[in-house]
């Protein structure tokens, strides 16, 4: 809504053109209202993070090459495959390694490149040079490095108190648990560290194989043949009905295993019964193993279960719903004498570097809400005090909606700059204290007064604004580490200065009508009217 009122009343930037347009316009609180608000949602809807995200790009190439020494993969596969992957752009450093049958090559791209494109130019690469492969080379495996979404976030350590029920079923246990906690919104891998695979032990006599003239090759060839699920389709029947037979697993039982036929030896049939002793437990042939040491001193086998979150997505709330799935499902783990501890809790930690921050930034309004007080007067800075919160809002749903975390650095930004943010308020308060109380203001209105006082400080204010925004502009283009580390300083800082201007011109005036008062000059009229 236009006052017509304010039409007579000169400005001369945009410091005084926006106070005039908003100081009597009915949804400037409305406004207000609006940014506060939507600065709250984007701060529970920003991704939380301990450290803000850094594009690391890398991947390895594995190439199978059978029947070739080192030398000769290094010479025909490895210095050749190096000078190609040195054309693709945005690459730092390449890693070789010549083994026996296989050579292996690692790619890794400055910090800051883009993953997709950079995986993508390294299949292009490789697929346009098969044609240089040498011919016994088999197909290349390219495996990209996936860092955003293979830490993992949160480590649960299960184990058994009482080792009350067999290994298998303990594993199995844990095995349906990960299945469930991958179905979770947002969680993007889960893996199990320290497990020991189900399987059927083969131990065999050496001696016996002697006397019976055999290969261990020919032992293991007699066990693959059999040891995997053949499918078998027939051919229509009489009733026009198409037969699909599988054959079953062969392998159900120690019998089984025992009864495997391994070769025939002078018209007898050995079976690995007669040259091997054959148990079902877990792999033993996997020397590491995993153990969780309580603070009372007892010591349990384990196995861990990580799990790993989306890029960009919430660490708080993926860490909350796997807790609140544990926590359903606590009494049929108590009934299996299953306990877990979490040793790794990344959303917990974010959330505590959040909130710490978050908290030293309400200390540090109070103390600069205090210090106006002491200098202006509480209603001044109580205007003052109000535009920070208004600033951080603009802020943090730029933010937000630009697809960037809530993070430590973010943060510190904001601390960093909580000392420059007022300054435009500041200044446009101290000069509307000013002209309050300001002898050559007596025969101006509060309108007048207010838009004059606010047009008066926006040139400098600008220009001033607009230099410490140009210091940070250098920052954005810093490379490496640390200039992704850092890159929330600049992205934020400026786009809070900027926001600090127009809440400055918009809110001050607005809420110095509502709070300040004009002084009277009491001793001025006393002599005009006696003379």
């Amino acid at each position: 809504m236009k006052d017509e009122s304010l039409d007579h009343i000169e400005v001369t930037n945009s410091a005084g053109k926006l106070a005039k347009k908003f100081l009597h316009n009915p949804l400037t609180l409305v406004l207000a209202i609006f940014i506060l608000a939507l600065g709250l949602v984007a701060l529970q809807m920003m991704p939380r993070e301990e450290n803000p995200r850094i594009d690391i790009s890398a991947g390895s190439i594995i190439i199978p090459a059978p029947g070739l020494t080192p030398e000769e993969v290094k010479k025909i596969i490895t210095e050749p495959l190096e000078k190609k992957l040195r054309e693709i752009s945005g690459v730092e450093h390449i890693y070789s390694m010549s083994m026996p049958n296989m050579a292996l090559v690692n790619v890794v791209y400055y910090i800051g490149e883009n993953r997709e494109i950079s995986n993508l130019k390294l299949y292009d690469k490789i697929m346009q040079n098969m044609d240089e492969m040498p011919k016994n080379v088999m197909q290349p495996i390219i495996k990209p490095f996936d860092i955003d979404n293979s830490i993992p976030i949160v480590n649960i350590v299960f184990y058994q108190k009482n080792n009350k029920l067999p290994y298998n079923k303990f594993l199995t246990y844990i095995e349906h648990t990960q299945l469930n906690i991958s179905a979770i919104k947002n969680v993007s891998k889960t893996a199990l560290k320290g497990e020991r695979k189900e399987q059927y032990n083969v131990d065999i006599d050496i001696n016996k194989l002697a006397g019976y003239n055999l290969s261990l090759g020919q032992v293991v060839g007699g066990i693959q043949s059999i040891a995997a699920r053949t499918p078998n389709v027939n051919a229509k029947t009489k009733e026009n009905e198409l037969v699909i037979m599988s054959i079953k697993s062969a392998l159900e039982s120690v019998k089984d295993v025992e009864n495997i036929i391994v070769a025939q030896y002078m018209g007898s049939t050995i079976y690995l019964k007669d040259i091997a002793t054959v148990t079902d437990g877990i792999e033993v042939q996997k020397k590491q193993s995993a153990q969780i040491i309580l603070k009372d001193g007892t010591v349990y086998d384990q196995i861990t279960l990580e799990i790993s979150k989306l890029a960009g997505t919430n660490a708080v709330h993926v860490s909350n719903e796997i807790k609140e799935y544990l926590q359903e499902n606590a009494k049929e783990l108590e009934k299996f004498g299953i306990a877990y501890k979490i040793s790794r809790d990344y959303g917990v930690r974010a959330d505590v570097a959040v909130d710490e921050l978050v908290h030293h930034i309400v200390i540090t309004i109070a103390i600069i809400f205090i210090m106006l007080i002491v200098f202006l007067g509480w209603r001044e800075s109580l205007i003052v005090t109000f535009t920070i919160p208004a600033i951080l809002a603009i802020t943090l749903f730029i933010a937000y909606v630009s697809d960037q975390t809530i993070n430590r650095i973010t943060l510190f930004a904001f601390l960093l700059s909580l000392g420059l943010l007022v300054d435009a308020a500041i200044i446009v308060i101290e000069n509307i204290h000013r002209h309050l109380h300001d002898d050559e203001s007596e025969h101006q209105s509060m309108d007048e007064l207010l838009i004059k006082a606010t047009d008066e400080t926006g040139g400098p204010t600008n220009v001033a604004t607009l230099a410490i925004v140009l210091t940070m502009v250098p920052m954005i283009f810093v490379g490496g580490m640390m200039g992704s580390f850092m890159k929330p300083i600049p992205l934020n800082v400026p786009v809070a200065l900027i926001a600090s201007l127009f809440v400055a011109y918009i809110f001050v005036p607005y809420l110095s009508k509502k709070l300040l008062k004009k002084e009277v000059n009491t001793s001025n009229t006393h002599t005009e009217g006696e003379s």
